[in-house]
Order: C-alpha cells, then sequence, then structure tokens
C-alpha cells in the first residue's frame, strides 16, 4: 500500500471520536506493511515500547511523539487530529476553549492544539503540569528543535540539564534548546497551566 493510502486509512481512523493513538499508530504502521521492529528502528525506539503504545499499555511522553512522527513520516498532528489536515496556502484554523485534542502522560495533561493543519513550524500545545518531583521523570527529556514556555497560571520550575533549576511565575516565560534535557514540575499546591510551543523537527535535524 502506497504512503498517500497509508495516510488517508489513518486520518479516517483519527476522525473517529473513540479512535485513539494507539489505534491510529497501528493503523499506520499496517498500512505501510512495516513489522513492529522496523518501525521501531525507524523510530529509534524499543519494540517494547512501540508495542505498549500500540496496545494502549504506555502513553508516549512529547519525545516519543516526535519520534514516532519522524518514523512514519508524518506530521505530529497526524496522530492526534479527528480530522483531514491540510497544508495548502492562505490556512487558517481555530482551536475553541477546551477542544484541542487531549493526550496524558504521568506527568503533563497535553491538549494540542490546531491539529487541522499539518506542516506547521511550530507545535502548539496548552498543558498542566502534574509532576512535582524530578523523580517522576525517568530522565529529562531531550530531542532535536527549540522550546517556548508562558506560564498561565500557578508555579512551575523548569529543571535543564546545564542550569540550576528556575522558579516560573503567571506572566513568565523562557525559551531553551530542546536538546538540552529538561523537565518541568509544578512549584506549589495549585494547578499550573502553560502555553508550551515546541518548534517542528525535520529529520535532518534528529541527533
Amino acid at each position: 500500500m502506497n504512503k498517500g493510502a497509508a495516510h488517508s486509512i489513518a486520518l479516517r481512523s483519527a476522525r473517529n471520536p473513540n479512535s485513539s493513538i494507539a489505534e491510529t499508530l497501528r493503523l499506520m504502521r499496517q498500512a505501510r506493511g512495516f513489522t513492529l521492529n522496523e518501525l521501531a528502528r525507524l523510530c529509534q525506539l524499543a519494540p517494547s515500547t512501540l508495542s505498549k503504545i500500540e496496545n494502549g499499555q504506555m502513553s508516549p511522553t512529547y519525545d516519543t511523539i516526535l519520534s514516532l512522527s519522524e518514523g512514519l513520516d508524518v506530521d505530529v498532528a497526524d496522530l492526534f487530529s479527528r480530522r483531514q489536515t491540510t497544508s495548502v496556502g492562505g490556512r487558517r484554523t481555530v482551536t475553541r476553549k477546551g477542544e484541542g485534542i487531549a493526550h496524558s502522560t504521568d506527568q503533563y495533561d497535553y491538549q494540542m492544539l490546531c491539529t487541522d493543519l499539518a506542516n506547521k513550524q511550530f507545535v502548539p500545545l496548552r498543558a498542566t503540569i502534574k509532576a512535582n518531583d524530578i523523580a517522576s521523570f525517568p530522565e529529562m527529556l531531550s530531542h532535536a528543535g527549540e522550546e517556548f514556555v508562558y506560564v498561565l497560571f500557578g508555579e512551575v520550575e523548569l529543571h535543564t540539564q546545564f542550569y540550576a533549576p528556575t522558579r516560573l511565575f503567571a506572566g513568565d516565560s523562557v525559551y531553551f534548546d530542546s536538546t538540552m534535557g529538561h523537565a518541568l514540575l509544578k512549584a506549589s499546591d495549585d494547578d499550573a497551566e502553560v502555553l508550551w510551543i515546541c518548534s517542528r523537527v525535520v529529520a535532518p535535524l534528529r541527533g
């Protein structure tokens, strides 16, 4: 099956409100004729990790989602969008409050914003920070690109590989190199939410 047909199948699944990233990922892999081992190699992931994601036993972190999008050669939005994405000129999309595509990990609850548009130059997210201890992360995240975080409300603490932890309050923002290990923690008992913008990663920049 060719790439266009595989992309169409995955998008039909993604438009189903009951569809999950697990189902979409499995359909994309099968449509391309990849075994778990073959796709794991392309995504630079362990086959066991890929299997757990496909079976809904693991919720992938953002850097894992980036690896999946590169290995499958699709936009991050294609893994989440319930609507067909478009890359034509003069494009525009609106995400209403509370209508972002939800994705949850142990550390963060994400809303993926503006997923209608493929091939964006950056990936916008709204995130609720759940982790309050660096031990919540098996290791700090690291991937190609750059990131911008703006604190909407609450207090957060940014941990990075080369800097001391930095406390950020509502209205504060930070911009950093994503190749540097990083993790964002909730720094008080109150809820903390941020606008999180990640640059779009292209394959030649990987590693």
